[in-house]
Order: C-alpha cells, then sequence, then structure tokens
C-alpha cells in the first residue's frame, strides 16, 4: 500500500490535505548569508500561520548539508498539526563548500537510501523526496553525479525525485537524464519552478512525458511568477494535464516569511490559491492543492 512518509512516519496519502508541495521550513546556504532560516520560533509560527489558512502538509525540499534540522521537525508538527515531509538529496554544487559533498564522493546513492530507510543523522527522521537540480538550461558534472545518484536510490526505495529547475529551464534534458537514460519513471519525477519560464510548449511537453510539474515560488517580483501562472495552469489543463500540476511557496529567506513581513506559507493560500481559482475553478484547484500532490509523493516503500 502507498504512503507518504512525514516526520512522524507513514501517512495515507488522503491524510495530506491542502498541500504546500514545496517549501523550506529550514534552509542556510552560503549563497544566501544572513537570510538562513535557522528559528524554531519563527518556523512554529509560520507553519500555524499556514494551519490557520487550512494548510494541512508541507513538503520541505532542503537537502543534504543545507540546515534541515531534521531533529526539530518532529516536534515543530505536532505542535502546528501540520504534516511535515523532509528531504535528502542535493543542491547545486555552488550551495557547497568541498568538505560538505567530500563525505558523499562514492557513495552519494548509499547516504540517499539510509536517509530514506534509516533516518537524517541521529534524528530518526526519514525523508521522503530526493532532491537534486539542474543548471541554467544545461547540466553539469556535479547535475549528473546528483541524478545517478538519486535514480539509484529512488530504484532502491521508491522514492520520488523533485528537481529544482534554475529559472524553470532544462526540463528536456533532466526528463532525458532521468527518466531515459536512468530509468525513473516519469511520475516519480516533480519538476520545480516552472513558473519562472512561462513558455506553455515546453510545460506542455514536460507534462505529457508523466512527470508533475510545481508551480512554486510566488511573489518574486524577478521572476515570471503569479500573473502569468493561472494562464500557464489553465493552458495545461485544457491540454488534458491537470493532473500534473503542484503548487508550492519556497520560502528560503527569513526575510521572505510572513513573521517577518514576506509573502511566506500563509499567501499560497491566502492570495494565490483564490486568483488561481478566478482562471480554472475551484475544482482544478483542490486537485492541484489536496488530490495531485497526494500522488506525487506517495510511495510503495521498498
Amino acid at each position: 500500500m502507498s504512503a507518504v512518509r512525514t516526520v512522524l512516519g507513514d501517512v495515507a496519502p488522503g491524510e495530506l490535505g491542502v498541500c504546500d508541495a514545496h517549501d523550506h521550513v529550514f534552509f542556510a546556504s552560503p549563497r544566501l548569508p544572513g537570510e538562513e532560516l535557522r528559528s524554531v520560533t519563527a518556523a512554529r509560527a509560520e507553519l500555524t500561520a499556514f494551519r490557520e489558512r487550512g494548510g494541512g502538509t508541507v513538503v520541505q525540499w532542503t537537502p543534504y548539508g543545507l540546515g534541515r534540522r531534521a531533529a526539530d521537525l518532529p516536534a515543530l508538527s505536532r505542535a502546528t498539526g501540520v504534516h511535515l515531509v523532509a528531504a535528502t538529496g542535493l543542491h547545486q554544487d555552488v550551495h557547497y563548500a568541498e568538505d560538505v559533498l567530500a563525505p558523499l564522493r562514492g557513495r552519494a546513492a548509499e547516504v540517499f537510501v539510509a536517509e530514506l530507510t534509516e533516518g537524517i543523522g541521529t534524528s530518526g527522521v526519514r525523508a521522503g523526496p530526493i532532491k537534486v537540480a539542474g543548471g541554467f538550461h544545461v547540466l553539469d558534472a556535479h547535475a549528473r553525479w546528483a541524478m545517478s545518484a538519486a535514480a539509484e536510490a529512488h530504484h532502491a526505495t521508491g522514492a520520488p525525485i523533485a528537481v529544482h529547475l534554475e529559472l524553470g529551464t532544462g526540463a528536456p534534458d533532466v526528463l532525458e537524464l532521468l527518466c531515459g537514460e536512468l530509468g525513473v519513471p516519469p511520475h516519480r519525477v516533480v519538476l520545480g519552478h516552472l513558473n519562472r519560464s512561462p513558455d506553455p510548449v515546453a510545460h506542455r511537453e514536460a507534462a505529457a512525458s508523466g512527470c508533475y510539474l510545481a508551480f512554486d515560488g510566488p511573489s518574486r517580483a524577478h521572476h515570471a511568477t503569479d500573473w502569468r501562472m493561472p494562464r500557464a495552469v489553465q493552458d495545461l489543463a485544457e491540454a488534458g494535464h491537470g493532473d500534473r500540476i503542484l503548487l508550492g511557496g519556497d520560502t528560503t529567506t527569513a526575510a521572505a516569511r510572513s513573521v517577518d513581513g514576506g509573502p511566506g506559507m500563509p499567501h499560497l493560500l491566502h492570495r494565490v490559491a483564490p486568483r488561481l481559482a478566478l482562471a480554472v475553478g475551484e475544482e482544478l484547484v483542490r486537485r492541484v492543492l489536496v488530490t495531485n500532490p497526494a500522488r506525487a509523493f506517495a510511495v510503495e516503500w521498498r
């Protein structure tokens, strides 16, 4: 029987409720100095605000080495009533010092599998998806290494693979590698940041492969986000791909949290979802927020 692996254990997909399919409870990267998501108090407030807007689950895409604080996640989930899903995997190499990556050389897949089946460090929290990342229109050697390890871990466990697409680009290369060369079923792949490259042809081609498309990171003025996203979702739905779409907030900096004056997690349900409903209707929005993520992150664990 399929289940979604949360920080409190496996749950039935139907228990997720309304899902923020890509966000960060904790995140710390040398690329974002001074904007680290480290505060447990702020995380609790943000999750509570999300819950008060009707949220049920947050999938944290923070991977290995970027401040996941896995040991703090179970208590936050219990305190706020929000299901939390943790991730393993690797981001782009620019987010890491070499001494962080060195322990993974030659054994990345082994580490990913251990975090999926045994737990992250000594926390006992098991990861759900495997996060990897491409570059701007290209896959460099680091991305190919990480994706190869992710595919190996997928084949060992069944876990889904969540992909950061840099500015929404590179989906054909990612799918060619993961689903072609490495044999990952497309329905086990979630492509992130499609809103950042509003190309309807590319969106339809990616959706037709059978993978999931996440429109995440709303209200970023330097990206083509909120105002183009409803039309992109409508276009996919009209092409018969309404069952492939996910929504997420992708809060990566302290300033972006609602408790610090940004849109944060609640914005997804307070502003983005109602705006989307005007374009595509309440029924499709519910599928995007509830039905689709329940399928995307549910696994028959091996």
